[in-house]
């Protein structure tokens, strides 16, 4: 027996660790985005984080109606989880802070277009790149999401209709379900290929989010009904 044949196999690294890590660079530039270092030190109007929750609800209407769509697949399907589900979440929030007739007024950024359009296109193409989208949104909010629901309510005074989106009350242990989340992406029977193809377009969600905010800086009144 050779001296290699006897080294010890050295385990690949699971695909949880190499998509967060692959993604960091693209995911740290939007958490760094002017709008949300803004929304975090305060400085953004009650009327732009309505704007923000606005552009956020096409997203996550993309993102649930794929779901949908995706429910019975074997590999996507149990990612799932309808305790993720924001859309109520949502609908709740915007009713609070434009009032009741709040769809008709709102009107989607060209990011924000481009996000849920590509998000609609994957959850009927390509099931595991709509699964992109959904472990960066869903694990996001699970994360850094919650600093924004705090923030938001020491900032303008907001504890129910408004930050609803930020609250997870069916998930008791957020770290817990992270963890089987990311159980089932080091688990999923994917090709390397496919796994360098997920990790590329994690990195695109990442960047389109990025845009929205972009987006938001600058004229995220003209959003939301006036």
């Amino acid at each position: 027996m050779s001296l290699l044949a006897r080294e010890p196999r050295i385990a690949a690294e699971p695909f949880s660790s190499r998509i967060r890590a692959g993604t960091r660079v693209d995911h740290e530039r939007t958490e760094r985005s002017p709008f949300i270092s803004d929304l975090l030190a305060g400085r953004v109007t009650l009327d732009g984080f309505a704007a923000m929750t606005g552009q956020l609800w096409f997203i996550y209407d993309a993102l649930e109606t794929g779901a949908q769509l995706l429910r019975d697949d074997p590999v996507v399907g149990p990612f799932l989880d309808p305790r993720l589900t924001r859309r109520d979440a949502l609908n709740t929030d915007l009713t609070g802070l434009l009032g009741p007739g709040w769809r008709g007024g709102l009107v989607a950024s060209e990011p924000t277009r481009t996000h849920a359009d590509r998000i609609a296109e994957l959850a009927r193409s390509w099931p595991a790149g709509y699964l992109a989208h959904h472990y960066t949104r869903y694990m996001g909010d699970l994360s850094g999401g919650k600093i924004v629901g705090r923030t938001a309510q020491r900032v303008y005074g907001l504890t129910d209709e408004g930050v609803r989106f930020y609250r997870f009350d069916d998930i008791p242990s957020g770290r817990a379900f992270k963890d089987a989340y990311r159980q089932l992406l080091d688990d999923a029977p994917w090709t390397e290929a496919e796994q360098l193809r997920i990790m590329d377009e994690a990195s695109l969600s990442f960047r389109l989010t990025g845009d929205m905010f972009e987006a938001l800086e600058h004229h995220g009144s003209s959003f939301v009904p006036s």
